[in-house]
């Protein structure tokens, strides 16, 4: 794929392009590719019922497509897909389009290498097809709060009057999006809130956003990079090439030292958020009030005024920090994108979290009920506990290779009593034995769905009027539940059956 110009649309036509992967992204990607006059192979390492499903429709749209013409460049486009052999090269392939989830070090990856082939992920994929005149792109990562900060900036420029939408990660193929899928024929967007995961970033070597944002960095996904260096590495491929603004964490030093070594465009300034009185260039907060030093006439004597926290409260009770730090660096980015702060205000008051997110569901007896299932790995858990006093803690799941102790180290004053579910709620019982032994703690030896119930109901006996029972596993959930949905899910109605019966 000679002479790329990444400000113009790549041209795929007659071009033989192995996609790695069925699923979210495969599919859409195989079909644009399709659809651009490439010829498509798709390899998956299963063969399940699930996936001949899939590749017949696939095949079948892609036939169908060819026999009336419709392929790309003048040339009839055709899907092939290979089940069961994830692993080998197709003969002759120009490049490899990856799925996020498929590791560095698959045999696949190593083959091209050897091959001389380029591998992309489906965001350079995306990146690649966008047209000259295409929207800029605000990105975000970060270990934890991608999606609520996502969400919270395509609300502040909705309430902006620009169009937008909240993409990538969050669960809308950014490959679709860049060629207009769903969307109404001439309709264009002004700009893209983009969610991007390391995964993501990995494959995605070209993508330059207008300004970009590292919420946090803590260890995740060390099975798939390798190493915290390697992780971090990938999450700040996000501020390269960024043209306004790098927006970090000011409390978070691992990421100010991404932009530090990040290359980008003359002017690109660094833009810091804080739970603290802001300095200048930064995002902050005043005697309650989130304050703008950074896109100010005179950053060194004056504020703007963005938001009361209280804006940004969820539908019952006081946000978290972690939401008031996610609504700063939503916050920032719309600033660098030109967003008066009427319209910052505006956006964070209609903006509503995503269910399993500090999800408060009920009060019972005086004591509230929240479902962060969402918090599926420690540095999200911390957060979680960070937001409440008395806490009787539901945790425990898939450990995923974690380990507990500073988390428990840091939360033990908060905890009234803890109750462990799941798979691996040694780990976290071992760790509540060192650093808090004597907080109560339930080890529920069960992992059926059915064990949700029971743990609501003995945390209801342990808590206290005033206290918070609080779902934050710090734990996969795939040991008991389909996804953290569905652990959230049955939290929810084990709550519901507590306040049924009258307790």
């Amino acid at each position: 794929m000679t002479g790329y110009d990444p400000r113009a649309p790549q041209d795929f036509a007659g071009r033989h392009v192995t996609v790695a992967g069925l699923g979210v992204s495969g599919i859409p990607a195989a079909r644009a590719l399709a659809g651009l006059g490439a010829r498509v192979t798709v390899v998956n390492g299963s063969d399940g019922e699930r996936e001949r499903a899939q590749a017949a429709e696939l095949e079948q749209w892609a036939a169908a497509r060819s026999a009336s013409g419709e392929g790309g460049g003048g040339r009839r486009a055709g899907v092939t897909v290979r089940l069961g052999d994830g692993e080998t090269l197709p003969e002759g392939t120009d490049v490899v389009v990856t799925s996020p989830g498929w590791k560095p070090t698959s045999p696949l990856f190593l083959a091209a290498a050897e091959a001389g082939v380029p591998v992309w992920g489906d965001v350079e994929l995306a990146w690649r097809l966008r047209g000259p005149d295409a929207a800029p792109w605000l990105a975000v990562t970060g270990t934890n709060g991608k999606t609520t900060t996502v969400r919270m900036l395509a609300s502040i420029l909705a309430a902006a009057g620009l169009r937008t939408a909240a993409v990538g990660n969050i669960g809308v193929p950014l490959v679709d999006v860049v060629l207009g899928e769903g969307r109404a024929e001439g309709t264009t967007y002004d700009v893209l809130a983009v969610e991007l995961s390391s995964y993501q970033l990995h494959w995605a070597p070209s993508v330059r956003a207008h300004s970009a944002a590292v919420l946090n960095l803590a260890p995740d996904h060390l099975d798939w990079h390798g190493s915290m260096t390697a992780y971090a590495a990938d999450k700040g491929r996000i501020y390269e090439g960024n043209t306004v603004a790098c927006v970090y964490n000011a409390a978070d030093p691992a990421t100010e030292d991404l932009v530090r070594a990040a290359d980008v465009e003359e002017g690109c300034r660094a833009i810091g958020f804080t739970l603290g009185t802001p300095g200048p260039s930064q995002v902050g907060v005043v005697d309650g009030i989130l304050v703008d030093r950074a896109f100010v006439e005179n950053r060194q004597q004056q504020a703007q005024e963005l938001a009361e926290i209280a804006d940004i409260a969820p539908a019952s009770g006081k946000p978290a920090p972690h939401n008031v730090a996610n609504a700063l660096a939503a916050a920032a980015l719309a600033r660098a994108f030109g967003v008066p702060a009427a319209a910052v205000r505006e956006g964070l008051r209609s903006f509503h979290p995503d269910p399993h997110r500090i999800q408060h569901i009920a009060d019972v007896a005086g004591v509230s009920y929240v479902d962060d299932s969402k918090a599926t790995n420690t540095h999200a858990a911390e957060a979680s506990l960070a937001a409440y006093e008395n806490i009787v803690w539901v945790a425990g799941g898939l450990a995923k290779g974690a380990t507990f102790d500073e988390l428990v180290r840091t939360a033990a004053g908060r905890l009234r009593a803890v109750v462990l579910i799941g798979a691996d709620r040694a780990l976290i019982r071992e760790a509540l034995g060192r650093h808090a032994p004597d907080v109560p703690v339930v080890d529920l030896d069960r992992t059926d769905t059915g064990a949700m119930s029971e743990a609501v109901r003995l945390a209801a006996r342990l808590a206290e009027a005033g206290d918070t029972v609080l779902l934050a596993p710090a734990c996969a959930s795939m040991d008991m539940f389909v996804n953290y949905n569905k652990r959230g899910e049955a939290f929810a109605d084990a709550v519901g059956e507590l306040a049924a019966a009258g307790h």
